[in-house]
């Protein structure tokens, strides 16, 4: 068997039975669910004994429920307090909204680390993670101010309520992969990716939180980054699967496996759990002891475990079931009365309700309904010979012929088609100065998956780039032969002030030449997140490059992380 991550090992720490565990005390809130993984940090996680005997010595700042930091956050709940460290629930006065709080001595032995992995963190700016707003040093304190998300749920509550069906598992599966290899390619690493630390919107999205900064509290460091995240993701999906932490020991309110018999694929522990996902999840854990099943590759990387999830057919959401209709009761009329049939056996027969006894007309009636009678003679009448007069005079004029300006009918083929959707083939990011944004992820802006994205870097100067440092940013889309382009539809993951997107006719995947030598077929500029763009004349072209501007304001409150950026989604022409 492998040597097991740091991943595995450090399971035993946050099964939440340790006696050492300090909590302090469960947030009231909504957001009490994401109260933070810190909440279950032991006297070991607070590192060695030599560590120990330098807390000792550490004046331990004094902060209290109401205390303000910077004059502007405002702590309300203390979640965790273990060794100087504590973790609060805060609200930041100036934009009104709760946040998280790490603080730390100045003089912690952990506190540069922590420093150094929240503004590393923060410069990342990837919505899939829980951002970081603010990191600062301030006299004797160093304090992590991060998002506060009170519609999410943990993924230990999700675990615990029971295992998630297949397209569940598939999304997360897909989610937390591709976030993890993006900050992989950044240089970042989580390193204590568990059930905590991962939180579901009610959208259905997911967010990773404590990038690089929970393992700086705790001091986990490793030489095998990628690989310990990955084994990581296995372990969230093989619980995901089978309700089963996929090791000996119990964690995070699910029991583990039986000892001494390793890591046994999914389907062997719970019937019913999807083929694909399992040997999925064994791939993943194949570098910790377990058994990749039919000779697969391992996944050894975020990223390869992301092409992986790729590869596989996608599994698509269950059906709704929708509840029957109540049987129709028949109902009968019977002098008067509605009544059902069938009455319930031992009841009295309905009662009939008495029908009044007709009135008697009156001459004044009689003469009434006379008169409207012979009113309503008169007017078929006159309307009979109007009729007759009006075919009268259309048989005295001109005979309608075919081309007469008269012929009312409309021809079908006269009607304007309704524009169809044109297929995107292939996709590749255009970048003249040799410096492409993301290049890896352009696939995602055409994959009918609205989380996934192909972003930009930050630019300072905005939201108009500055030529001589960016002249544009774009994508060249294949729609696989020539076709008549009327309209283009692209979400924007960022509004504001403002987004300029061009577009242009060109004549292959990598077009020769300054942008402003080809044919533009079509230019707007929003605030909103959604581009609409609709050409004067129908462009008729194979190849169009979607090309970028100007940007919003997409910044994060703090030191860093500042800048003008823009991701794209989804992106439909149709024609």
């Amino acid at each position: 068997m492998a040597e097991r991550s740091t991943a595995a090992v450090d399971v035993a720490d946050n099964s939440g039975d340790d006696p050492l565990t300090a909590k302090a005390g469960k947030a009231t809130t909504d957001g009490a669910a994401q109260a933070d993984d810190t909440a279950e940090m032991s006297a070991e996680d607070m590192g060695s004994e030599r560590e120990k005997s330098e807390l000792s010595s550490i004046k331990t700042p004094e902060v209290h429920s109401g205390h303000k930091l910077a004059d502007r956050y405002r702590l309300e709940e203390c979640v965790t307090r273990l060794d100087g460290f504590s973790s609060w629930r805060a609200v930041d006065e100036k934009l009104r909204r709760a946040v998280g709080v790490h603080i730390l001595p100045a003089d912690h032995p952990r506190a540069r680390s922590v420093l150094a992995a929240a503004r590393s963190s923060a410069l990342l700016g990837d919505p899939r993670f829980v951002q970081v707003l603010d990191a600062v040093e301030d006299s004797d304190i160093v304090y992590v101010v991060h998002e506060w998300l009170p519609d999410a749920t943990e993924l230990s509550a999700l675990l615990n309520a029971g295992p998630m069906e297949a397209h569940d598992a598939y999304q997360m599966v897909s989610q937390l992969s591709q976030a993890m290899a993006a900050a992989h390619r950044e240089g970042l690493a989580h390193l204590r990716l568990t059930p905590n630390a991962v939180l579901r919107s009610s959208t259905g999205q997911y967010r990773i939180r404590g990038l690089a900064v929970n393992a700086a509290l705790r001091g986990i460091s490793t030489d095998r980054p990628q690989r310990t995240d990955t084994e990581a993701i296995g372990a969230l999906l093989y619980a995901a699967l089978t309700q089963r932490w996929p090791y000996e020991t119990d964690a995070y309110g699910l029991s583990g496996l039986p000892k001494g018999v390793g890591i046994i694929p999914p389907d062997q522990v719970r019937a019913g759990v999807h083929r694909g996902l399992a040997e999925l999840a064994m791939r993943a854990l194949v570098n910790d002891g377990a058994t990749a099943s039919r000779q697969e590759q391992p996944c050894a990387t975020p990223d390869e475990l992301a092409k992986a999830v790729g590869e596989m057919p996608r599994i698509r959401p269950p059906e709704t079931v929708f509840a029957p209709l109540p049987e129709y009761q028949r109902t009968t009329y019977q002098q008067g009365t509605y009544s059902r049939p069938g009455t319930r056996p031992g009841a009295a027969p309905a009662q009939q309700a008495p029908v009044p006894p007709a009135p008697l007309e009156s001459r004044t009636g009689k003469a009434l309904k006379w008169t409207v009678a012979a009113l309503l003679i008169a007017a078929l009448g006159l309307g009979s010979w109007q009729i007759a007069d009006k075919l009268l005079d259309k048989d005295k004029g001109t005979p309608q012929t075919p081309g007469n300006s008269q012929d009312t009918g409309e021809k079908q083929d006269d009607k304007p088609k309704a524009p169809v959707e044109l297929k995107i083939k292939d996709a590749k990011e255009f970048a003249p100065d040799g410096t492409p944004q993301d290049a890896d992820s352009v696939d995602n802006t055409f994959d009918d998956d609205s989380s996934s994205f192909w972003r930009t870097k930050y630019y300072i100067d905005g939201p108009d780039l500055e030529p001589t440092v960016k002249k544009g940013l774009g994508i060249v889309y294949d729609l696989g032969d020539a076709k008549d382009i009327s309209t283009a539809s692209i979400a924007l993951r960022y509004g504001g002030p403002h987004t300029t997107v061009s577009l242009y006719a060109v004549d292959s995947m990598s077009p020769d030449g300054p942008v402003e030598s080809m044919q533009k077929i079509a230019t707007v500029q929003t605030d909103s997140k959604v581009a609409q763009l609709t050409m004067k004349k129908p462009g008729h072209s194979r190849y169009v490059l979607m090309w970028i501007t100007a940007m919003p304001y997409s910044g994060q409150d703090g030191p860093s992380g500042e800048g003008h950026k823009q991701a794209i989604t989804d992106v439909t022409f149709k024609g």
